[in-house]
């Protein structure tokens, strides 16, 4: 091939520095470039695929075969992981600056010690790619065999994936999403020869909606012992509980989600919140940085994205498309988990209204495990990071649960630190969490 004329190059090289912005190093320097991104698909007669954002360990503690791999998950339904990525627990967060979106090294990134993927789940959030809505998932099922063929194919995408310890995490309406692929790996495993197993050591639920049913009955008594509304208004709101079990139990799954909704709209109105996602804040979490971060022609360009593709935080069509499902207990494919000996991690944030302590307990209480009564009476024991009490934690067997004081409903967000060092206690199994 000939080089063209010299005034031609000049112009050239000229319009490629033209086409990255003078504050890109500002806004997305190359250190946050992911370590690989890209798409994997998850119908060979479609273009269906789910969006993945891979970062290496910074400061492996073991050697790379064996460290272990990170898969983050956002709820929703249909809210993309980049949120997770850019305002919980990636290696850059998003900050403000001058009123513009820039991105500042995490000091509580999860990949500090392990590999850290996060998936845009189920297709059509976030930057993955629903070729048609009806290839959206409804059901968790779906969404555990999209998964599961995702990662299948991003295991191949490095030899040393194979042999790494994989650990599913994820928060919110991810209490559905991460039971729903655990359990369907331990199932395929079990027909899989040694070569073709994924190799999953645990899953790790922070602030979860699992068992819908149960938690919804739990909002008048968390309002109400944290006197945040009196005894008149406890007795509105059970009522209305009441109604969502009702529907629940008919099968009437839109109506049911509908009465859900009408307990937590009455609850924020009772109590005047901003958020029912921690009862300290004066305004809502913050989303708009994220969003005008991943609106940036050039960011999309460093995470492997065409520009043209349009980034929602949460997809209204995703949502609606698993509204059938948001009622439905995943609680049985948890009890599958535990009763296959793999370790379950459920972390919830201490002021978190909605899908906090109180809320999760009561279905813990509820689950047909043999080692419940044991970790029922279980010592609950103080959590310290640097000397300070960051949280409680109690475990037995392969179940553990962890309160993470002064945090909401996205933990890494409110506590990066102590948040990091949870996920690496767990996984390394130190600490409160050596095995007992």
């Amino acid at each position: 091939m000939e080089c063209p004329p010299n005034g031609f190059m000049k112009i050239f090289i000229l319009s490629v520095f033209l086409l990255v912005p003078a504050n890109a190093a500002l806004i997305f320097p190359k250190e946050a470039i992911p370590t690989k991104t890209g798409y994997l698909p998850i119908n060979s007669n479609s273009s269906s695929s789910i969006y993945f954002a891979f970062y290496e360990a910074q400061k492996p503690v073991l050697p790379l075969p064996q460290t272990p791999l990170l898969v983050w998950l956002q709820g929703g339904p249909g809210c993309s992981s980049m949120i997770g990525n850019f305002f919980e627990l990636g290696p850059w967060r998003v900050a403000n600056s001058n009123s513009l979106p820039v991105l500042k090294p995490n000091p509580g990134a999860w990949n500090h010690m392990f590999g850290l993927v996060f998936l845009d789940n189920p297709i059509g959030t976030g930057f993955s790619i629903a070729a048609t809505t009806e290839e959206i998932p409804r059901d968790q099922e779906t969404v555990a065999k999209h998964l599961f063929i995702a990662l299948k194919s991003f295991i191949l995408l490095n030899p040393s994936f194979k042999s790494r310890p994989i650990y599913i995490t994820g928060e919110s309406y991810a209490g559905k999403y991460v039971p729903a692929i655990g359990s369907y790996i331990l199932q395929q495993n079990s027909r899989l020869p040694l070569s073709r197993k994924v190799n999953l050591k645990g899953v790790a639920i922070g602030n979860g909606l699992t068992d819908p049913e149960i938690q919804v009955t739990t909002h008048a008594i968390t309002g109400y012992y944290t006197g945040l509304i009196n005894a008149k208004q406890k007795k509105q709101l059970a009522e209305m509980q009441t109604k969502a079990v009702s529907l629940t139990r008919a099968g009437k799954w839109i109506d049911a989600v509908e009465a859900r909704g009408e307990v937590l709209d009455n609850l924020q109105n009772m109590t005047g919140l901003a958020t029912l996602y921690d009862l300290r804040r004066k305004t809502p979490y913050e989303l708009e940085l994220v969003v005008e971060l991943l609106e940036n022609d050039y960011v999309k360009e460093a995470l492997g994205v065409n520009k043209s593709v349009v980034w929602e935080a949460c997809s209204r069509v995703v949502a609606d498309a698993l509204q059938d499902d948001v009622m439905k207990s995943v609680r049985f494919m948890v009890e599958d988990i535990l009763k296959k000996k793999t370790r379950v991690l459920l972390y919830q944030g201490q002021f978190d209204l909605q899908d906090g302590v109180v809320s999760n307990e009561a279905w813990i209480k509820k689950m047909k495990w043999n080692g419940l009564e044991r970790f029922l009476n279980a010592d609950r024991k103080v959590w310290e990071v640097k000397g300070e009490v960051a949280g409680y934690v109690q475990t037995w067997g392969a179940l553990s649960e962890v309160v993470v004081s002064g945090a909401g409903h996205p933990v890494p967000a409110d506590q990066a630190v102590n948040s990091q060092a949870l996920i690496q206690d767990w996984v390394l199994q130190r600490g409160l969490f050596e095995e007992n």
